[in-house]
């Protein structure tokens, strides 16, 4: 009996034994899950950038974009910013550097790029500045550093929509059969006797100033800079200048034969791209940024192209067979308000967009922008873009008027809008623009 008592009370000791035994690895399992959980955080860190956005009309695209590339970087967290609707991406930037935060990266215009170049990170020694097209970086250069990332390239003119041309001209239309003014009054008179409104001159201040008016600029024969050194002297006088007298005569064009001309300012860009996209209008002043908004409205299966606007009516003139074509956007990384790692992380962004295949099938296909990099072979297949191209490879552009002051837009703008509501004529006009860059002394 004693045996047996002695083998189960053995047996009942190793059993508490076991039990304590498993329970102490219990516990050590859970606190090493509980460690792995605490230390997990720290780890997997999140770096988080933002990017603004002076494009609205591609908010959507980047938006997607972002979301696309979270997923394809766990440890980054990328933000699309847009400025709210009647507040430029200059003034939000602004707003943000008075509040100590400003947006990691930040896309603006050339000229207001120029604006925070002391405030932006040196990318000289990023891969992509040796694949730049020539003079793509000439505005965001300050001595050898390189504070800007071309983003795009864009142009602009008369946008056609070839179904409503080739009904209008009874034939397949030819874009070089437009040479001068009075052609481009004769085509816009046939596609009027088709029932369809000849063009929409839509009236937002930036296209109006920063391109309609700045296309005149770009065709002085003495160069820009000469031409407001006559303005702000007063040795020019407006109404004498050949090139400004036929930029209005135009201007009255497009204003005669807009579909809008009983309501000139009440459209909008979208007013715009849909009547293009539906056939309504046969001619729309804008650039290839438009694409999108047409496409969405298009009864013409995709044939488009730009058509140049000519300011003579010299049928020699070559500046008639033009447009204007340049790199539009740059995008600077903040150096003042973010950290190295939100920084390293922005340029790897920018470098995703150049050597990445997702990245170059966001900016040529879903973008529809003309890529600023040698090495981005892919060809765009949207019609504007196409274009634009074979303007480039015939040497026939214009130069974009990327560094205007940042208010110029607005201002000039303005004074363009009055003019084409009638409420000044053309000699006031004139008289506004050249004291607008009489101001700028």
């Amino acid at each position: 009996m004693n045996i047996i008592h002695k083998f189960y009370q053995s047996k009942s000791l190793g059993g508490k034994l076991m039990r304590i035994q498993l329970k102490v690895a219990i516990s050590l399992a859970c606190l090493m899950m509980f460690i792995g959980c605490s230390a997990s955080p720290v780890s997997q860190q999140t770096t988080k950038i933002t990017l603004l956005n002076s494009k609205s009309e591609i908010k959507t695209q980047l938006e997607e974009v972002a979301k696309q590339y979270n997923q394809e970087h766990p440890g980054v967290s990328l933000e699309i910013i847009t400025a709210p609707e009647g507040t430029s991406a200059y003034q939000k930037l602004m707003s943000m550097y008075g509040s100590g935060s400003a947006a990691t990266m930040s896309m603006l215009d050339p000229g207001d790029t120029q604006q925070f170049l002391d405030k932006a990170v040196d990318l000289s020694k990023e891969k992509w500045v040796a694949d730049t097209i020539e003079n793509g970086l000439d505005t965001v250069k300050k001595s050898d550093a390189v504070l800007g990332f071309p983003f795009a390239v864009e142009g602009y003119g008369l946008i056609y929509n070839k179904k409503v041309l080739d009904k209008a001209t009874g034939g397949s239309f030819d874009a070089s059969s437009v040479k001068s003014r009075s052609s481009l009054n004769s085509l816009m008179a046939r596609i009027q006797k088709t029932g369809v409104a000849p063009v929409m001159l839509s009236p937002m201040d930036w296209s109006l100033g920063s391109h309609l008016l700045a296309l005149s600029y770009s065709v002085q024969p003495g160069g820009f800079s000469e031409f407001v050194k006559g303005m702000q002297n007063s040795s020019i006088d407006m109404s004498q200048n050949s090139v400004m007298s036929g930029w209005v005569q135009t201007l009255d064009l497009l204003k005669d034969n807009s579909i809008n001309k009983h309501s000139p300012l009440d459209s909008t860009y979208d007013d715009g791209a849909k009547a293009l996209g539906e056939g309504k209008i046969g001619l729309w002043f804008m650039g290839n940024w438009a694409w999108a908004g047409i496409k969405s409205n298009d009864t013409a299966n995709e044939e488009y192209g730009f058509l140049p606007l000519p300011l003579s009516d010299n049928t020699d003139d070559p500046n008639n067979a033009k447009i204007t074509v340049g790199v539009t956007k740059y995008i600077f990384i903040d150096s003042k308000t973010t950290t190295p790692q939100q920084q390293e992380e922005a340029k790897k962004f920018l470098n995703w967009l150049v050597y990445e295949k997702s990245g170059q099938e966001f900016l040529v296909n879903k973008a529809n922008v003309i890529p600023a990099f040698k090495n981005i072979d892919l060809e765009p297949t949207d019609p504007l873009s196409k274009s634009i191209k074979s303007y480039m490879s015939s040497g026939k552009t214009l130069p974009f008027m990327a560094t205007l002051p940042p208010d110029h837009g607005a201002i000039t703008g303005a004074s363009i809008q009055s003019y084409i509501s009638g409420k000044i004529d053309k000699a006031e006009l004139l008289r506004q623009i050249r004291i607008y860059w009489k101001a700028q002394q």
